[in-house]
């Protein structure tokens, strides 16, 4: 098999993976977040802590599991707790390491300060398309720092969001504080299929701050929904070989979240 040829969804992945740190606790789902994860547990930063919302911590799956719930997590866990266990540890780091813990959501649109709708699509009450919600997300992106997950569209990344499902930066400066969120938490990046982006410090609105080699600043800003800072924007290369086998023969054979194009 060839692994010097990569897809947008395993660049993804890995984007995800050079984005965990060292001894980080990193609540994720299903999907890419897990693949990232799995990956950067194995091949980049062993010491991260993934964990799950159903209560089992330090996962390293054999299987990839298609939900929190997939008792494929269980294998090479290192706790199998009750789901409120979870919740209680998530408020322990929260209160005691604000650094430490970093979490993935994903929804429906975003806004440039990072706000998720994951709930409609138009008016509330008389809504084009009803989504699944939130789940855990509000909680998570209220009391944690995020990384988002998206595909990058136009149609995705908009001025203003139908509804705030998952709260960012709220609308700039001090909106967190305002709608009484904890200020010192927020969205970290925006990782898509066509970058990453960042928030700048003093603004708190989203810029470019790396595009990947198939893409490119100007393809970023032409699937932005508003105008984007594209002036930071660096390139960020692509993973080599051994990290694509990984993802394809050990982490997700099966491809389940990441579909391979047949040779």
């Amino acid at each position: 098999m060839d692994y010097t040829n990569y897809t947008k969804q395993e660049m993804q992945a890995y984007a995800i993976a050079k984005n965990i740190k060292e001894n980080q606790i990193v609540i994720v789902g299903t999907g890419l977040p897990l693949i990232g994860a799995s990956l950067a547990k194995r091949a980049i930063c062993p010491s991260c802590i993934p964990i799950v919302e159903s209560g089992l911590m330090d996962c390293d799956p054999v299987e990839v599991p298609r939900s929190v719930g997939d008792l494929r997590f269980m294998a090479h866990c290192a706790v199998q707790w009750p789901n409120i266990r979870f919740i209680g540890f998530e408020a322990n780091e929260w209160l005691h390491d604000e650094d430490r813990l970093i979490a993935f959501i994903g929804g429906a649109q975003i806004d440039p300060f990072g706000n998720v709708n994951s709930t409609s699509i138009g008016d509330y009450h008389h809504p084009k398309t009803r989504f699944t919600g939130s789940g855990g997300a509000n909680g998570i992106a209220t009391y944690c720092n995020t990384i988002i997950m998206m595909q990058h569209q136009s149609r995705r990344f908009i001025d203003k969001v139908d509804y705030i499902t998952s709260p960012g930066w709220m609308d700039g400066p001090g909106g967190r504080e305002k709608a009484s969120l904890p200020g010192n938490r927020g969205p970290q990046m925006v990782v898509t299929d066509l970058g990453i982006m960042k928030f700048d410090e003093k603004t708190k609105r989203m810029y470019l701050a790396y595009y990947y080699p198939f893409s490119s600043p100007e393809m970023v800003q032409e699937n932005t929904g508003f105008e984007v800072d594209v002036s930071k924007a660096e390139l960020m290369e692509g993973p080599d070989p051994e990290i694509i086998r990984l993802i394809r023969e050990e982490i997700d054979p099966g491809q389940a979240f990441i579909k391979v194009p047949a040779a």
